[in-house]
């Protein structure tokens, strides 16, 4: 393990002045003014906001291998709405963000900058040379990828030769707290400080996504080259607290992690501990439930019951580095393994909120439509429809299998820093697998049976009960209410349905249940079954039915399985009319061909972060 090490390279700094403090390298939050802050417009019943937290520039070392030349500042302007060129084509959202964050991988920073940088120490290195010149030919950026990142990350191999020391971390780190700085603008966009811990042991995936409430930064990351174990990245956070930080880690990917996300033991072998389990509770609120590289819900192999479970499931990640799919790797069984583990421990490893994030590598957060993924997502490997049909992406799938990723929803009074890190803390967040699809659930035993409208809504939840992402405390007996809501994407069909998950532990044995709380068109029978929806898209112009489903949902729910002394979650699933999926578009703009058992037509989703219901002790 190379942690201490770093605390030596830290300490060694310190001696000789050359490190400064977290504090004195940016501006603290108290340099905000007071006018600023009260003239940034806050609503009490709080607002939606959409955003990323997982994208990478060209400061990435994989990504610049692969053609990026965008830098923080540009994907930035991007998240804003500016138009950038992409791989030679010009790319613009629809629709700008409300935060972001760049999530640059911290293991390389110094190599990225000494690549961007003309004069540089290391800048005329024959392996710096070839990684810039590998943006023009594909086959040597994979070559170079596989050599110096993925074999380098799963060996222990560490920095190429090229590497300056730590001096060029910083120095590559410096750049993305400035471009950070320079575009937060409180109250119309948010950005926040962040790097991407990517450590990938045997190969699982165990990357985290690292974000600061403020900039009360290090001088640099911890990176997997430190340690490839969590629990060191969760000691550094916990010394970057000390120091005055606060931060949270994000998990994503799952489905990829061979096992290791929600694991029986330690990287050790050993049986997690209530410390352990403590320890992963608070420094990781957040799980990203989708992203590029597949939906990390479920898989339909392990739910056979649920109907809408074959979703985007990357199913070619199977095919390499032996990532074959467990039921442990996806996030409802990590839900319901939490509560198993609480049971023995007395804390939750699991309890993670609903996180969305792209995993973009082309420098553009969020470009999550489907009829707007024009350049692909990884640089040279998917940059146009042609290459998109037979290519892979850096060996985790076949470029046509995976999709532009989802997004994140929080729930905040106001578009700063404080106010959605705050939120993503207590977990009221959302996610979505593209649609700006907004939904909002409470629970509580005084809810009312009905409400007239969202406002009545959202004032008696909040007064009464409790949010996504809480705990409802014990009953006495008596059933809680949900009170839960759904609004269509103003640019996006209507909806189809919405769905309420539970999940909880019976005598030792984890269990589940899918309720379908609100259909449109009057398709539920008495039974809770519905008659699937028959909106189809039109093949030759990817247009959606407008005719059916429900612009929103309103409802009070109760759980006719109540048990006051079982523990269980609840989350919202819904799910939105078909649309043409990004490859049916590829087919019908440029006339390209995918193979036939890629579905034409997709359902997207959104998901909202659970309520766990703790029985009186």
């Amino acid at each position: 393990m190379k942690y201490p090490r770093l605390l030596l390279i830290l300490s060694l700094f310190a001696l000789c002045g050359c490190q400064k403090q977290s504090n004195e390298q940016v501006s603290s939050p108290e340099d905000l003014s007071v006018t600023e802050e009260t003239e940034i417009p806050r609503n009490p019943m709080k607002n939606a906001y959409f955003g990323e937290t997982h994208v990478h520039t060209m400061y990435s070392m994989d990504a610049f291998i692969g053609g990026n030349r965008l830098s923080t500042e540009d994907a930035y302007l991007f998240a804003q709405g500016k138009e950038v060129e992409v791989n030679g084509g010009k790319l613009k959202l629809k629709r700008p963000l409300d935060f972001c964050a760049i999530s640059d991988h911290a293991e390389f920073l110094g190599e990225t900058y000494t690549l961007t940088t003309e004069g540089a120490p290391g800048y005329d290195d024959p392996v710096a040379e070839a990684m810039r010149n590998a943006r023009d030919d594909y086959d040597q950026a994979l070559e170079l990828f596989t050599k110096y990142v993925v074999t380098a990350m799963r060996t222990g191999g560490g920095h190429p030769e090229f590497y300056q020391g730590i001096e060029s971390t910083m120095a590559g780190w410096k750049n993305n707290i400035e471009a950070t700085e320079a575009q937060y603008k409180p109250g119309k966009f948010t950005t926040f400080h962040a790097f991407e811990w990517s450590a990938a042991p045997q190969g699982g995936n165990l990357h985290r996504n690292v974000i600061f409430r403020d900039n009360v930064v290090p001088d640099y990351p911890f990176s997997a080259i430190n340690s490839s174990d969590p629990r060191d990245l969760w000691k550094w956070m916990m010394e970057m607290e000390q120091k005055g930080s606060r931060l949270l880690a994000i998990p994503h990917n799952s489905n990829g992690s061979k096992g290791m996300m929600f694991p029986e033991n330690d990287l050790d072998g050993n049986p997690l501990s209530s410390e352990y389990a403590s320890i992963r509770q608070r420094m990781e609120p957040l799980i990203e439930i989708m992203q590029i590289k597949g939906n990390s819900e479920v898989y339909p192999k392990f739910w056979t019951n649920d109907e809408f479970a074959n979703f985007e499931n990357a199913e070619s990640i199977q095919n390499f580095s032996g990532r074959t799919f467990e039921e442990r790797n996806f996030v409802r069984s990590g839900l319901k393994e939490g509560l198993r583990k609480e049971q023995s421990l007395g804390v939750n490893p699991f309890k993670y909120g609903f996180a969305g994030g792209t995993d973009n590598h082309n420098g553009t957060p969020s470009n999550v439509e489907e009829d707007n993924y024009l350049v692909g997502s990884h640089g040279l490997a998917d940059k146009t429809a042609e290459t998109r049909v037979t290519s892979i992406i850096d060996g985790w799938a076949n470029a046509y299998d995976i999709n532009p990723g989802s997004l994140m929803g929080v729930w905040a009074e106001a578009n700063t820093r404080e106010d959605i890190w705050d939120a993503m803390k207590a977990r009221e967040t959302f996610a979505t697998s593209g649609p700006r699809i907004q939904v909002r659930m409470f629970a509580g035993y005084s809810l009312d049976d009905s409400y007239a409208s969202y406002a009545d809504m959202v004032s008696s939840g909040m007064t009464k009960g409790v949010a996504m992402g809480s705990d409802l405390p014990g009953s006495t007996g008596e059933s809680p209410k949900f009170v839960v809501w759904a609004i269509k994407d103003p640019m996006g069909p209507n909806l189809d349905r919405l769905q309420i998950i539970k999940g909880w532990v019976e005598d030792g044995e984890v269990k589940e249940k899918i309720f379908n709380v609100a259909v449109s068109d009057g398709r539920m029978g008495s039974d809770g079954s519905v008659i699937p929806i028959e909106a189809p898209v039109d093949k030759e112009t990817g247009a959606f039915n407008t005719e059916k489903g429900s612009v929103e949902f309103l409802t009070v729910w109760t759980d006719p399985d109540f048990d006051p002394n079982v523990p269980a979650f609840y989350y919202l699933r819904v799910i939105q009319l078909p649309t043409a999926r990004w490859t049916r578009w590829d087919e019908i703009r440029e006339g390209v061909t995918y193979p036939e058992n890629l579905p034409e037509q997709i359902q997207e989703r959104a998901w909202g972060s659970p309520i766990w219901y703790r029985p009186s002790k």
